[in-house]
C-alpha cells in the first residue's frame, strides 16, 4: 500500500561492517513516519544515530534493513527534491555569496538572469541584502550559515535537512538563527529534519521531537509541540516550553553524564 507520509521510515537498522571491535549497529529498528511540511528534529547524545539516520533520508547511504519511503518511492540515493545543510557551511571558498546561492540553480539549468535574480531574493530572505559579492572568508559565521541555508533553499527542495547547522557558533548567534529558520520553514512550507544536540533548540524548532536513545538508536520518545507560528523569543518563557525542556534534561541527563566519563 502506498504511503500517505512525506517520509516513511519502516523498521530502518543500520550496521557498519566489522572492524577491530566487531560490527557496529547505529540504528536498531526505527520506524517514523514525516508528513508534508513538518519540522521534526531528532535529538540525542553522541553516537545515537540521528546523523546517521539523516544520511539515509539523504540518500547518502542504504539502511542494512527496513526501508524509507519518499511520496511511496523507495529512497534510493542523492535527489534534487532534498537538500542538506552542514554544520560547516560547505560554501564554495572562492565564490561569491551570490554565486554559491545560483550554484544549485545552474545545476538545474535556470537561466542566467532567472538564477541571479532568485539568489538575491534568498540572501535577502535571510538578511544578507548588501553582501551578495562578499567571499565566504569575508563574512561571519552566521552570515556564512546564512548564505548556505539560503542555498540550500534556492533550488525549491522539498525536504530540507539539516545536521547541527548552528552547533559551530556562538549563544546570540544561534539563538538569533533559531528564528531565521524557524520563520523560513514556515513561510515555505518545507519538510525539515533537524539534528541537533540541543535540547531548547529542539523544543523551539520543531513540530516533534524525537528523542533517539544511545547506540543502537531507537526512538524513545516523541514530544508533540504546543507553540503556535511564528515562533519567537518571548515563547522561551512558555510555561510549556520550560517545563518540556526541563523534563527532557532530567530524562537525557544519565545518557550525557555517561557520554562525558568516555
Amino acid at each position: 500500500m502506498t504511503s500517505t507520509a512525506h517520509i516513511d521510515i519502516s523498521r530502518v537498522s543500520k550496521v557498519f561492517g566489522a572492524g577491530e571491535q566487531g560490527a557496529v549497529t547505529a540504528l536498531k529498528d526505527v520506524d517514523l513516519k514525516i508528513n508534508k511540511g513538518e519540522f521534526i528534529a531528532l535529538l540525542g547524545p553522541s553516537g545515537c544515530g540521528k546523523s546517521t539516520l539523516l544520511s539515509l533520508i539523504a540518500g547518502f547511504q542504504t539502511a542494512s534493513s527496513g526501508a524509507i519511503v519518499q511520496n511511496g518511492r523507495a529512497i534510493a540515493g542523492p535527489d534534487a527534491s532534498r537538500t542538506v545543510v552542514f554544520q560547516d557551511y560547505a560554501l564554495f571558498g572562492w565564490m561569491s555569496l551570490q554565486k554559491n546561492v545560483e550554484f544549485g540553480l545552474k545545476a538545474k539549468n535556470v537561466g542566467k538572469r532567472e538564477r541571479a535574480q532568485i539568489a538575491r531574493d534568498f540572501l535577502a530572505r535571510v538578511q544578507l541584502s548588501g553582501f551578495e559579492d562578499k567571499l565566504p572568508h569575508e563574512v561571519s559565521g552566521g552570515m556564512k550559515q546564512r548564505a548556505a541555508i539560503a542555498r540550500a533553499m534556492a533550488p525549491d527542495p522539498e525536504i530540507l535537512l539539516m545536521d547541527e547547522p548552528l552547533g559551530a557558533l556562538d549563544a546570540q548567534t544561534r539563538v538569533l538563527l533559531q528564528e531565521e529558520i524557524s520563520r523560513l520553514s514556515s513561510e515555505s512550507g518545507k519538510t525539515v529534519v533537524f539534528v541537533t544536540h540541543g535540547i531548547d533548540e529542539a523544543v523551539f524548532l520543531a513540530d516533534r521531537v524525537v528523542v533517539m536513545s544511545p547506540r543502537p538508536g531507537r526512538i524513545r520518545q516523541i514530544v508533540t509541540s504546543h507553540l503556535s507560528f511564528p515562533r519567537t523569543a518571548a515563547m522561551r518563557a512558555d510555561p510549556w516550553f520550560t517545563s518540556t525542556v526541563k523534563e527532557l534534561w532530567e530524562s537525557l541527563k544519565p545518557e550525557w553524564q555517561k557520554e562525558d566519563k568516555q
